[in-house]
């Protein structure tokens, strides 16, 4: 079914999700997000209550909706569309009227493992002073990334997202201290500062009190500063047994325009929260 600003594939509406889904995309690569979904399927196959899961099509037009319908009939899949390219973060707001108990963001270019679910609400269970979890992640050539960090001085910033790799060599170990390198990879850890929007599994109401991300931020620092207000009224886990594989990353080599996006919302961050130059 497709209306004017959402196209649906139905599902039953009577039973409230134990786990919402939302991934925000834009234009996005159909191989690459029929990826993210295969694998969210399995991964929600290892569950034993609803899950509800939502597209936030920023695209204009979108055909996102009849695509998921032919492909993914046996998801619980609605898709957003019509709002045209209004940011990640009010996007992603767009589902704050039907989040299910947990609700997990999700970038349309993340697989996870198949237990990957299983293992994020069932720690979640576990530790109800748990707030907002986050997972090991893998790029796709296998190395290890970060998705802890401490608060970032600006010159972290420019090195990582913007220096040549032989100048990030000589500032690794300043940079691995920024991207909490330091941290058992293996272990729960908890009360990181900040965590990738990648992947960021939320206890509800822990999202409604924040009422989501901050609509200030158009792309990029959206997730820093959820995370950041996050922190102040729950705890945040990194739970190394839930894993994904991320494939996205590197502002600086996407353009002058994700650079400007980046800049801007840098200052957005920065206004809020505090300067730290080095």
């Amino acid at each position: 079914m497709v209306g004017s600003m959402t196209g649906t594939v139905e599902r039953d509406t009577m039973a409230p999700p134990s786990l919402s889904v939302s991934i925000v995309t834009y234009r996005p690569d159909r191989t690459e997000l029929e990826r993210t979904l295969t694998s969210l399927a399995l991964a929600a196959s290892h569950l034993a209550g609803p899950v509800a899961i939502t597209i936030i099509d920023n695209s204009s037009p979108s055909d996102l909706a009849p695509r998921i319908a032919q492909g993914f009939a046996g998801l619980p899949v609605s898709v957003i569309a019509g709002q045209g390219n209004v940011g990640y973060g009010r996007a992603n707001n767009l589902v704050l009227d039907r989040l299910g108990r947990f609700h997990l963001v999700l970038n349309p270019d993340v697989e996870m493992a198949p237990d990957a679910l299983a293992q994020a609400l069932h720690f979640m269970e576990a530790h109800p002073d748990c707030g907002l979890l986050t997972p090991f992640a893998e790029g796709r050539d296998g190395q290890r990334q970060f998705l802890c960090k401490r608060y970032p001085a600006l010159v972290d910033l420019a090195l990582r997202g913007f220096a040549p790799a032989g100048l990030r060599r000589l500032f690794r170990r300043r940079l691995d201290h920024y991207q909490m390198a330091d941290m058992s990879p293996d272990a729960v850890s908890w009360d990181p500062p900040i965590v990738s929007g990648c992947f960021m599994l939320f206890r509800s109401e822990v999202l409604r009190a924040l009422k989501g991300f901050d609509p200030d931020y158009f792309l990029y620092f959206e997730d820093f500063d959820l995370s950041l207000r996050a922190g102040r009224m729950t705890r945040i886990a990194y739970v190394p047994q839930v894993r994904i594989v991320h494939g996205g990353g590197n502002a600086g080599a996407k353009g002058f325009w994700h650079i400007r996006q980046f800049a801007r919302s840098a200052l957005t961050f920065y206004r809020k929260f505090g300067w730290r130059i080095v």
